[in-house]
C-alpha cells in the first residue's frame, strides 16, 4: 500500500510540476483542521510531508487561522502549537481577520500564482479548492497524508493549454514583452502589411487575353484565303480576255 500511495503522489506531483511549474521547496498552506489530524494520528508533518513529496518543502500558515485556533480554546490547544511552528505568509486581513478557510482562498486567487498547496480537513473548503485549476490538495485519511489527484478544473485546464485555446494572463505578458524588446511586433505588423498590398494575377483577365489571342490568329488566316480568291480571279479574267483575243483575230 505504501508502494503504490508513493507511485500516486508520484504521478500527481509529476502533474503540477509540468503544467504549472511547481518547483522546490513545496510552499504548503496549513490550516487548523489538517493540524488536528496530524495530531490525532501522530503524524509527523514536518518530517514526513517532503519524503511524501520527494522534495523540500516550507510549511506554513497564515495570521488568520492562528486566531480562529486561539479563538476556539483548549479543543485547539495542540494544533494551535503545531501551527505557530509553522512561517506565517502575509494575507490581506490584517485590520479585519477572516476564518481560516476563507483566508486560505484568497491566498490562491488568480491562477494560484505563489505556487501554494493547501493541507486541510475541511470537507468544503476542499470542494472551493478543486474548482480552482493548478491548486494540490493534501489530507489525511486511515493515519497518512494523500496528496488527492488533479481535479477536473485542472485537468481541463491542462487540454485547453495543449490544444492552444488558452495562454496564462502571466505567460501573455512576458510574451508581449519579449517582442517589444526585439521588435518583432512591428516587423509583424510590416509583414502583414506586405501580404495585404500583394495580389496576384486575375485569372478574369488571363482569359480575356487568351481569346483575343485566339482571334488575332484567326484574322490572318482569313485574309489569306480573300488574297487566294483574289489571284484566281484574276487568274481567270486574264485567260477570258486571251480568248475573246483569238477569237477577234
Amino acid at each position: 500500500m505504501k508502494l503504490t500511495r508513493q507511485k500516486h503522489a508520484k504521478k500527481n506531483m509529476g502533474f503540477y510540476k509540468h503544467n504549472f511549474h511547481f518547483r522546490e521547496p513545496f510552499q504548503v498552506l496549513l490550516d487548523g483542521t489538517f493540524c488536528q489530524a496530524a495530531l490525532r494520528n501522530k503524524i509527523q508533518i514536518r518530517e514526513q510531508l517532503p519524503g511524501y513529496l520527494d522534495g523540500a518543502t516550507q510549511l506554513c500558515t497564515t495570521r488568520c487561522v492562528l486566531k480562529e485556533l486561539e479563538s476556539l480554546g483548549k479543543a485547539l490547544y495542540g494544533a494551535k502549537l503545531i501551527a505557530q511552528r509553522f512561517q506565517v505568509r502575509n494575507c490581506s486581513h490584517h485590520k479585519d481577520p477572516v476564518s481560516g478557510s476563507a483566508c486560505l482562498l484568497s491566498m490562491i486567487e488568480e491562477g494560484n500564482p505563489h505556487h501554494f498547496f493547501i493541507a486541510t480537513q475541511d470537507q468544503d473548503l476542499a470542494n472551493k479548492v478543486k474548482k480552482k485549476a493548478g491548486v494540490p490538495l493534501l489530507f489525511i485519511i486511515q493515519n497518512t497524508m494523500v496528496l488527492d489527484k488533479p481535479s477536473p478544473k485542472s485537468l481541463a485546464f491542462v487540454q485547453k493549454l495543449q490544444t492552444n485555446q488558452l495562454v496564462p494572463e502571466h505567460q501573455k505578458q512576458s510574451i508581449v514583452q519579449l517582442k517589444e524588446k526585439e521588435g518583432l511586433a512591428k516587423q509583424e505588423g510590416e509583414k502583414r502589411r506586405k501580404r495585404k498590398r500583394a495580389g496576384g494575377p486575375n485569372p478574369l483577365s488571363c482569359l480575356k487575353k487568351k481569346k483575343k489571342k485566339t482571334q488575332e490568329g484567326q484574322e490572318p488566316s482569313a485574309e489569306k484565303k480573300k488574297r487566294r480568291k483574289r489571284k484566281r480571279n484574276r487568274v481567270k479574267a486574264e485567260a477570258l480576255q486571251s480568248v475573246q483575243k483569238n477569237e477577234e483575230e
